[in-house]
This record gives structure tokens, sequence and C-alpha cells, in this order.
């Protein structure tokens, strides 16, 4: 029984490190499609047909992600808006946006 729980609680790691992976390549891709969109002014689209491509569906699903079209759509906003990933996951940029909100929401 010991043995059972080690290696399901081993394969529930492996496959969590899997998913982190493939998060990754889809932080990457959307770095990849700011970069575009500053240079060429076509990032969303490019993001777009990433992520309706298969490969870019079987990414998406690797990373715990529904490949639908909303999500489509989140991204090709998130590109849009031209903050990279790492920036957007930062304390300070999460800091800055909720003070914006606040400020909004008052006046």
């Amino acid at each position: 029984m010991r043995d059972f729980v080690d290696g399901t609680a081993f394969n529930n790691e492996q496959g969590n490190r899997a998913r982190k992976l493939f998060a990754a390549v889809v932080l990457a891709a959307l770095d990849d499609a700011i970069a575009d969109d500053k240079k060429y002014g076509n990032g969303p689209e490019q993001i777009a047909r990433w992520a309706r491509s298969r490969d870019g569906r079987e990414v998406l699903s690797c990373a715990g992600i529904d490949p639908n079209e909303r999500v489509v759509g989140g991204l090709m906003e998130f590109v849009g808006k031209g903050v990279r990933t790492s920036v957007a996951l930062s304390r300070e940029e999460s800091e800055r946006r909720n003070a914006a909100e606040q400020e909004a929401r008052a006046a």
C-alpha cells in the first residue's frame, strides 16, 4: 500500500512539473507575440494563430488551459496591452494596477 501511495505522489508531482513547463511555453509565446506587436504590429493575430493551431491547442491543454475561443480572446487582449509577462506577473505591477483601480472607483 505504501508503494502505491509513494508512486501516486511521485506521478502527481511529475504531472505538476510538466504543467509548469508547458505554462512556461505559453508565457514565452505571449512574450514573442508582444515583441512581434511592438515590431510589426501583428502580435494579437500571431498569438491567435498559434493558439488555434494544433500545436498551440496541445500546449495550452498540457498547461491546464482549455483551448477555447474565450481563451484565445484573452490571450489576444493580453498581447494587445503590450505588458511583458514578467512585468505583469510581478508584485509591483499588481500593486500598481490595484491602486489605479481604486483611484478609478473613487473618482
